[in-house]
């Protein structure tokens, strides 16, 4: 398996190939410039020297030369210093009368081909291996024709000994700048090791926040959202666990109640004995099945999860009282319902909702005595819904009240068979709807009443 690449090496690699890119473009464009700049600068020293010569000419300090174009001379263009460079031969100039003969000349200008009628100007000129730059001056009062030269590679030579000396420089810098990038980049990027080291060293299931020392401001978005990560999975791990405990908990007396039994049955002779003990198995079963019921709902619960959709609160209401009928004919009570219209909607589980009404009438029908009466209650205001179930039961004390959401709580004057599940599943999907639970008194005079206002959003 290919290892993959650091950020840093990443970050050095990018950051050098973009200084390297614009490095060359800046370099093309100075070379280019400074090419053109030298050309100009050149050229006008050709034009000036011209012009210096024709001057000198005017004024005497060849007079002879302005007057005798039958004779022609030549002068020396070789350096007299050996081994060493001093252009001489790569400049030059020459001198013309009006009738094209030349009079003056330097030898490396000599064979060139003389000056052509109405020639005036810059003009580029073959010779030989050499390409010469050259300027003339067209006649004046001297009536001579002052033609300059230079050879092309004497410029090139100078451009290029120029682009060395700045960009040779350069070449030498890369290195040692690619280090100090390098140094750099991995002490910006220090935080990341930092993130790395505490999440390495973290605890399994530690809920303490992850925490940098003064960590720069891009990361930390990232720090928050891991942060917020890990307290949903230590939340879910957590829940995990709970939900097993639960499981172990509420499962083993049942399953051991069903166990004697049966083996009571078996060893009796009696068949009295043993339909009692089979009857006792069957309880215990039939317990066993409806905990099992309630910690899957509560799991349900707590794994829910996805978008909501629209639930009407009605009908869920009369589903889940037409699913408790036979419950509900068996306790004796009188069961009552009020609607304050057709449906009410809200965004939400269907499941949860329904695991939440259940309990509620279940929990109502097992804190009343026969004879009693449970009321069922939807109906919706400006702030949301709302969902109550009222009895005239005994009810909870009001110094009590907080603690019967705790799991396996169990108030001590409670009826029936109860678990200690209903109001802990009935508040954890209440949270899933960022609903409000509330205690209150009956209005029976007795009892609870118990009120859930979900948030309404209109469907």
């Amino acid at each position: 398996m290919t290892k993959a690449a650091s950020i840093s090496w990443r970050l050095l690699r990018l950051v050098l190939g973009i200084l390297t890119v614009v490095l060359l473009v800046l370099g093309f464009y100075s070379f280019m410039k400074s090419d053109k700049e030298l050309q100009e600068l050149a050229d006008g020293r050709l034009a000036q020297n011209a012009r210096t010569l024709q001057v000198l000419i005017e004024n005497g300090a060849d007079a002879s030369l302005a007057n005798n174009g039958r004779h022609r001379i030549i002068v020396p263009s070789s350096s007299d210093v050996p081994n060493v460079r001093t252009y001489q031969a790569e400049v030059g100039f020459q001198v013309y009368d009006q009738s094209g003969d030349l009079l003056l000349s330097t030898m490396n200008l000599a064979a060139l081909p003389p000056v052509r009628a109405g020639e005036v100007g810059y003009t580029n000129v073959q010779q030989d291996h050499h390409r010469w730059r050259l300027f003339t001056q067209p006649a004046d009062a001297s009536h001579l024709i002052i033609r300059t030269g230079e050879r092309n590679d004497s410029r090139r030579d100078i451009v290029r000994a120029l682009w060395i000396e700045h960009g040779a420089p350069l070449l030498f810098v890369l290195p040692l700048l690619a280090v100090l990038m390098r140094w750099a980049i991995k002490h910006g990027l220090s935080p990341l090791q930092q993130l790395a080291d505490l999440l390495s060293k973290r605890e399994p299931g530690s809920r303490a926040p992850v925490q940098l020392d003064k960590p720069p401001r891009e990361l930390q978005p990232v720090v928050e959202a891991l942060n917020a990560q890990l307290k949903a999975l230590e939340d879910a791990l957590e829940r995990e666990r709970r939900f097993s405990a639960d499981v172990a908990h509420e499962l083993r007396t049942p399953i051991s109640s069903a166990m004697v039994n049966i083996d009571n049955a078996e060893a009796t002779l009696d068949g009295g004995d043993a339909r009692k003990a089979m009857d006792g198995a069957r309880d215990s079963l039939a317990k066993l099945a409806r905990r099992v019921e309630q910690l899957l709902a509560l799991a349900r619960i707590e794994s829910a999860a996805g978008d909501m959709r629209p639930v009407d609160l009605v009908t869920l209401a009369g589903n889940v009282i037409e699913e408790l009928a036979s419950t509900i004919a068996s306790s004796n009570v009188d069961m009552s319902v009020g609607f304050c219209a057709e449906h009410v909607w809200v965004q939400g589980h269907e499941a949860a909702l329904g695991a939440l009404l259940r309990n509620l009438i279940e929990n109502a029908l097992r804190h009343i005595p026969s004879g009693g009466q449970v009321q069922v209650a939807i109906s919706e205001d400006g702030a949301g819904a709302l969902i109550d179930v009222i009895d005239d039961g005994e009810g909870i004390p009001l110094e009590r009240r907080e603690a019967v959401f705790a799991r396996f709580h169990r108030e001590a004057g409670s009826l029936g068979e109860g678990y200690g599940l209903g109001l802990s599943i009935v508040q954890r999907a209440a949270r899933l709807h960022n609903a409000n639970v509330e205690l209150l008194d009956s209005p029976f005079g007795r009892g609870l009443r118990v009120q859930v206002r979900i948030p309404q959003q209109r469907v």
